[in-house]
């Protein structure tokens, strides 16, 4: 019985190993009945019967079909051979067998369902991420759309209405220098009106490449990208709703180059070609990243040009920039506050 509990207790530890599984699932079927054998006497112990059950069950649950019916017969004969010499009557023994059989039949039944129902759940598992991922790509597609037109929006305001509008005002210019003195005041209200144009003109391009709203997707699929022309391999880990946290443009751009310059700095001083990333934004208000690559050499870093760029790019949007080195892996972190405007000094 000591035995029997001792690998009762173990069998959670093999669960993802089916074959000592089903070793440990027969030597309980064995000490089970050597234990409850009938003695001199002929007594049949009937917790037998409810033992095996128990065992079979699990097998059935855990291993594969194959595995369950070599243990059923295994079961089988043990019930047959306590059962045989005992002092149990032919219609209760004739009672236990059709019990068995029914026992059988339900638990192959049983068995066969799961399958079936396991494989459809992987099947729904498989297309349902395979949906979100699209759903995610069409998102993040739309989203570079709209930023896209909102810059060729700007570009030909800026190019079209304010390079016309200040040509305009140079004229008018021209012509309040040259004009009679009735005009000049009219003029010079004309050229008050073509400035207050071009100002609001200047203003609206400001706001439209100012609340450009970038994020995560769009510094994704530009990192993918050079991913792609790095032949790098990149392990993505998106953390705490990093993949929702409103990023302007100008920040999606700033992380980015950030990014960029990290892989760029394992590209020229580590042999490793892969690297693992992590972005982050907990509580919403700060915006981390993450940046690691395995090392081989112990020799220290210095920092170069590239990164206080970064970290001058990173303090402008009241982030910080934090780069070590250890034994095993060279670890680059940043973060910037999401919403905060950068100053301009």
């Amino acid at each position: 019985m000591a035995v029997y509990f001792i690998l009762f207790f173990l069998i959670p530890l093999v669960m993802k190993r089916p074959g000592i599984l089903f070793v440990m699932l027969a030597m309980n079927i064995m000490i089970a009945t050597l234990t409850l054998y009938p003695g001199e006497q002929g007594i049949f112990h009937p917790g037998l019967v409810l033992i095996l059950s128990l065992i079979l069950a699990e097998g059935f649950f855990r291993l594969s079909f194959k595995r369950s019916l070599l243990l059923a017969g295994i079961g089988t004969a043990a019930l047959s051979i306590a059962v045989l010499p005992s002092n149990v009557e032919h219609n209760e023994q004739l009672l236990l067998a059709l019990y068995f059989v029914m026992l059988l039949i339900a638990l192959i039944f049983y068995k066969n369902t799961k399958d079936r129902t396991d494989d459809v759940e992987t099947r729904y598992e498989a297309l349902l991420a395979e949906y979100r991922n699209l759903k995610r790509r069409i998102v993040s597609e739309e989203e570079m759309t709209r930023q896209e037109e909102r810059v060729l929006i700007a570009h030909e305001i800026h190019d079209s209405v304010g390079h016309k509008l200040t040509a305009l005002l140079m004229q008018l210019e021209g012509f309040r220098l040259q004009a009679p003195d009735e005009y000049k005041e009219k003029v010079q209200s004309l050229k008050e009106l073509a400035s207050s144009s071009l100002e609001e003109t200047r203003r609206a391009v400001k706001s439209l490449k100012a609340n450009d709203i970038g994020g995560l997707p769009g510094i994704l699929r530009l990192i993918r990208k050079l991913e792609m022309e790095s032949y790098i391999r990149i392990h993505f880990s998106v953390k705490h709703g990093a993949f929702t946290a409103p990023l302007t443009g100008e920040q999606s751009f700033v992380i980015y180059r950030s990014v960029q310059e990290g892989l760029t700095n394992i590209m020229k001083h580590s042999n490793a070609r892969e690297a693992e990333i992590m972005f982050e934004a907990p509580g919403g208000s700060i915006f981390r990243f993450e940046i690691s690559n395995p090392v081989t050499d112990d020799d220290t870093y210095q920092e170069g040009f590239g990164l206080t760029s970064m970290r001058e790019r990173l303090e402008k949007f009241g982030g910080n920039l934090q780069v070590y080195k250890t034994t095993e892996l060279f670890i680059l972190k940043g973060d910037l506050k999401i919403g905060y405007g950068g100053n301009n000094d």
